[in-house]
């Protein structure tokens, strides 16, 4: 694909123009990308790493720019500390510290902040994180919609070195830990007005405590939560980073029937559609089953399912064997198909 002359909305979106503008605009530009044998800007993961004092810590940021600020089942500051404290997660370290940002329009009003920053509380009381600093801003009139969090999320590895996209091995077994679409439909409906037959909430949660559970059962090989881009971006990373494909098998991938109705109404593919409180986990397949039973009983995992498995067949590739009995390539999404969805 050609480079932009100008930045568009999908090369935000976690896709294939977002990975493009990295490597090309970003990654290019800078001279030193990790500290010592870290993981670093290299390997695009969901964080990256360095050795202090004989521990390998994880460090992770994000920004938030989600509209509504408010969604059913949560709202930006919940969404703040688990999309940080997930992506320090998916490396397999436990989160300890975040500090964040909040910028706001001037007249945003006082009793929202005051919701959000204790939905913040909230959700970090949950999995034991500290919210240890931070900024806060306000910018003029018409220079900002509503309000904007970054978060920085800081975590140590429970052992070993960190978990990589780039760890799955063929014969691994393929983890989604709940269903999935959940979070970009009810957002969207929320911001359009749109009803369903089923009522549905965001899946936005901290889910260390399920990763936790994963880790001290089974042989854990590969992790990603699917944000932006969804399930099909997830899985591609993986594919693509371990030089390995993937066999996904449709009928197995856990999917409300609000998201599968809203989907075929508004033309989007639920696999492309972003998650905020589910993991894929790639494990050894020698302990998939031990870790499936230890991730259901964790209160984000119940609904998990193994959904496939990893194969040497053309490595990058992700397949899904779909419900009627054909194949097709799940390829990575060009961008996000719901804007502003974290």
């Amino acid at each position: 694909m050609q480079r932009n002359d100008i930045i568009k909305l999908a090369d935000g979106g976690g896709g294939i123009l977002m990975d493009q503008l990295i490597k090309q605009t970003i990654s290019s530009h800078i001279w030193k990308k990790r500290v010592r044998d870290g993981v670093g800007l290299e390997e695009l993961d969901d964080g990256a790493s360095l050795r202090v004092g004989g521990k390998e810590v994880v460090v992770s940021i994000d920004g938030h720019t989600v509209d509504p600020i408010f969604f059913p089942g949560g709202d930006i500051g919940r969404l703040a500390i688990s999309g940080t404290s997930n992506d320090v997660a998916m490396m397999g370290a436990k989160p300890l510290a975040i500090v964040d940002s909040i910028i706001v329009v001037e007249g945003f009003p006082m009793r929202d902040l005051e919701m959000i920053v204790s939905s913040m509380n909230e959700t970090a009381r949950e999995i034991g994180v500290a919210v240890i600093g931070g900024d806060f801003k306000v910018m003029p009139k018409g220079h900002l919609d509503k309000m904007v969090i970054t978060t920085a999320g800081l975590g140590i590895v429970r052992r070993g070195r960190p978990v990589l996209d780039s760890g799955a091995r063929p014969g691994d077994q393929v983890i989604v830990t709940g269903s999935i679409g959940d979070h970009g439909i009810s957002l969207l409906a929320a911001r359009e007005g749109l009803s369903f037959r089923t009522s549905l909430v965001s899946d936005v949660a901290p889910i260390w405590k399920t990763v936790e559970a994963a880790l001290s059962t089974g042989k854990v090989t590969a992790m990603k939560d699917p944000t932006r881009g969804g399930l099909a971006s997830a899985l591609n990373d993986i594919a693509s980073r371990s030089r390995a494909a993937i066999i996904v098998h449709e009928e197995k991938v856990p999917i409300k029937d609000g998201v599968k109705a809203a989907s075929e109404m508004l033309g989007l593919d639920p696999f492309e559609i972003t998650c905020e409180g589910r993991a894929v986990i790639c494990v050894d397949q020698s302990s998939a089953e031990d870790t499936l039973a230890a991730i259901r009983g964790t209160p984000y995992g119940r609904n998990a399912a193994v959904i496939g498995e990893v194969v040497d067949l053309r490595p990058g590739y992700v397949f899904l064997e779909t419900s009627v009995g054909g194949e097709r390539i799940l390829e990575k999404p060009i961008g996000e198909p719901i804007p502003r969805v974290c």
